[in-house]
This record gives structure tokens, sequence and C-alpha cells, in this order.
């Protein structure tokens, strides 16, 4: 975010339309739907497609201005540039850059979780939901850490792959939820019950299943880091974005219309494996461990791209000098940024060991809401820079309601659980410390800074 920047070389722009949307699509898609279908449907009852719907809304606001600022400055760095550009208070743009790393580490966490879930129907065994289970998670958490480590390069090639494995398991789901209710089979009259405690209403459940669905659709914001490399990014933008989110929005739709209508709410909201349970009811026949291998796939991909994102990420704050130099030591030989990799296992291991899926499904989306709302503000701010070329321009009332959607669903307001502010408190507290340590020492310390 500094002058010397622009004297780098270029990124080769190598991306277009279709490898765009397949990213887009692929980043959206993974853990959230995979994982949490079920939880959702423990907050609303039988209308979990409805916080699917309203978090694609929320989303789909959102996107816009992300499109606007991708446009205006196509530029990779996503929500920390923004922030830095409209506001200039450099404790903001760091605590929202932790926050996305953080998000990063939550959502690796509920994707270990929700494999080791997988990876014992897969295998059919009985690991029920205390230490083997948690120990499972644990080691794919290192394995992935491993991986990250010997220094793994995600090439457009697979995530096309990847983006077709996960879409191939959707589309699996809402086909034998067709064939299904076109059997006769299933009981549609659940999508309109709504499950409420006492003295509770129909609007703050369905605004509690949101602020918990709204992990699902995260991912999108990824797409603007992308911008470099894109060809004519003010003008491919703002179609494949919006394409993309629309694509998921209904996939998401359909399945939990599928799932409910083949499941009842009760039983999909138990266990971490809501849409096995959607394929045994409505294809019996079915191998449930191709489709649980299917799941594995999504969540191991989506694990190792956030912890990869979050180790460069620290590494990158840890070059700039606005987190301790140390955590950007790179290894000699596998040239990976390792103590940033050990560091975000560490916090891994812990979100794994302390967290039940719930609330890390639930901390995700409220980290990142909370960074939502803030660059929904920024694109109100930044309308007082103007640039020299021509940008996809949001109506000012949709950042508005962007924003204001955002905040609500980030506040207890919303009906959110406890535990999210608690997961997320603690993490943002190592990012105060981290950033408090850094701050004394590039300004007491700054001879000591340097010779590191």
């Amino acid at each position: 975010m500094t002058d010397t920047q622009e004297e780098q070389p270029t990124l080769n722009r190598v991306i277009g339309p279709a490898l765009l949307l397949l990213f887009v699509v692929g980043d959206i898609l993974g853990t959230g739907v995979y994982a949490l279908t079920g939880k959702v449907a423990n907050e609303v009852g039988g209308a979990v497609w409805l916080p699917f719907l309203v978090a694609f809304l929320v989303a789909l606001l959102t996107a816009f201005s992300y499109l606007e600022l991708v446009t205006k400055y196509p530029r990779a760095a996503g929500a920390a540039l923004y922030t830095h550009k409209a506001f200039g208070i450099h404790f903001l743009t760091f605590m929202i850059t932790f926050a996305v790393m953080c998000s990063g580490l939550t959502s690796a966490s509920s994707a270990s979780k929700a494999f080791a879930g997988n990876f014992a129907e897969a295998f059919d065994l009985s690991l029920g939901d205390g230490f083997a289970l948690t120990a499972v998670a644990l080691s794919f958490i290192t394995l992935v850490a491993l991986i990250n480590f010997r220094g793994v390069g995600e090439s457009v090639k697979a995530n096309v792959v990847l983006t077709c494995v996960e879409l191939t398991g959707l589309l699996i789901v809402i086909c034998i939820g067709a064939w299904a209710l076109g059997g006769g089979e299933g009981d549609l009259s659940r999508l309109t019950e709504f499950n409420t405690a006492p003295g509770e209403s129909i609007a703050l459940s369905v605004t509690a299943g949101t602020a918990l669905a709204f992990f699902a659709m995260v991912g999108f914001e990824d797409s603007v880091n992308m911008a470099e490399e894109t060809r004519d990014p003010v003008r491919i933008f703002p179609k494949v974005m919006l394409t993309g989110l629309c694509i998921t929005g209904l996939i998401y739709v359909l399945v939990a219309i599928s799932a409910v209508a083949l499941v009842t709410p009760e039983e999909l909201g138990s266990g971490d494996t809501p849409l096995l349970k959607v394929i045994s009811a409505g294809a019996p026949g079915f191998p449930l461990s191709i489709f649980a291998f299917i799941t594995m796939f999504a969540v191991a991909n989506s694990a190792l791209i956030n912890m990869m994102m979050a180790s460069r990420l620290l590494y990158g704050m840890a070059n700039e000098r606005v987190l301790p130099r140390v955590l950007g030591r790179v290894h000699r030989t596998r040239r990976t940024p390792w103590v940033g990799i050990v560091f975000t296992t560490v916090i891994a291991f812990g979100l794994i060991w302390f967290a039940d899926l719930t609330a890390l499904g639930g901390t995700t989306a409220l980290l990142l809401l909370c960074v939502f709302t803030v660059v929904n503000v920024a694109v109100l701010v930044l309308r007082r820079d103007p640039v020299d070329h021509d940008h996809f321009k949001a109506p000012t009332v949709i950042p508005v309601l962007g924003a204001l959607a955002c905040a609500f669903l980030a506040s207890p307001l919303s009906g959110r659980a406890a535990a999210d502010y608690r997961v997320a408190g603690v993490l943002l507290l190592i990012g105060v410390v981290l950033w408090a340590v850094t701050y004394a020492a590039n300004r007491y310390l700054p001879d000591a800074v340097s010779r590191r």
C-alpha cells in the first residue's frame, strides 16, 4: 500500500471470464453448505432454505461494493487496500487484515472438523463426538501444514478440477432430491415450518440462521485479489462476480430444499455430515463412501487454501513490519514461510480443540461480516476520490443497505450465538497484542528491528 509497490513488475494477466467464473464459484462452494446445512436447520427448522436465500441477498449487496472498488482500483489486496485508502488509519487497516486472516483459520478449522466426520463415515468408523474425532481433525490440519510447508502451488487447472468435484457433490444432492420427490417421497410441507424457541419470533429465528448460513456465501471477496491477473478487470468483473454469486445462491437454495424435504430438521441438525443423510434417505442404494470422499475432497481443498492464505498473509504483514519480523522468516530449502505456518497451525489446533463446528462457522461469518461492513462504508467514503478511468458504480442505496445488513448480522440483535463473539474476541485480542508488540519494537527499537 506504499508508493514503492507501483514500481514493482506487473503480474501476468492470464485469467479470462470463464476461468474467473470458475474461481468465484469454486471459492464460494465448499465447507459451508457441506457441513452447516444441518446447523442452520437447528436454528430455523424446515424453512432452512430461507436463511441461505437471505445470506445470498446480503452477499449480493456487498458484492456491488466490491465491484465498484475493484474496478476503481484494479489491484490485489482487497479489503485492506480499500480500508487504507478510505480511512488511512494504520490500526484499522491492520485489524481488518488480521480479521481476514483469522477468518481463514476458523474456516480451515471448521473444514477439519467436517473432514473428520466424513472420514469416519467413509471408512465406517465409530469415532463418536469426543477425542477420537478431534484427533482425526488435528491430524488432518497437521497434514495440511506439512503440505503448506512443502510449498504447494495452486494452478488454474487444479482450481478447475477441484471446483468440478465440489460442484458435482452438490448436484448429486439436488438430483437425488428431485428424483425422490418426483417419486412421491419426501415432505415438501416442511419447507414452511419454523422452529422457534418459546418467546422467539420467526424473524429472529431466520436472522440467527442467516448469521450462520452466511459462512456458505463467503469467498466471492477473494476474487478481487486476482484483479491484477485478469484481462480487462473493469469490464469482466461485474458480470462474472454477479453470475458466480447467482449460480452458487441457486445451488444452495436447491440443496437446502432437497435436504429438508427428505430428512427432518431434527435429524439433519445432528452430527457433522448432514448431506450424507440426505443421500441415504433419497437414494439408499447410492454408495455413501463415494459421497463422503467427495465431501472430504471439497473441505480439504477449503482447508488448504485458507491455511495457505493465512500463513502468506502473516508473512506479508511481517515483511511490512506491522507484525514481528520473526513471523516472516522463510525456510532456506523449502522457501516457504515456516514460522507463519507453525504459528497459524498452532492457532488452528486451539480452535479445533476448544470450539465446535457451529462456533467455527459462525465466527468465520462474524469476522467477514465486520470486514464487509467496513468495505461498504469505504465505498461511500471513496466516492470523494475520483480516478481517471470509467468504472462500475453501485447505486448509493446498495452500499448503505449492505453496511446496515452486515452490521446487523454481526450484532447480537441477529440472534448470533455468544460463542462466536468469544472465539472472535480471543483471535482479535491476539492481533492487538501482536500489533502493540510490533509498534513498540518499531518505535523504541528501530535498529534492532532493522537488523533482523
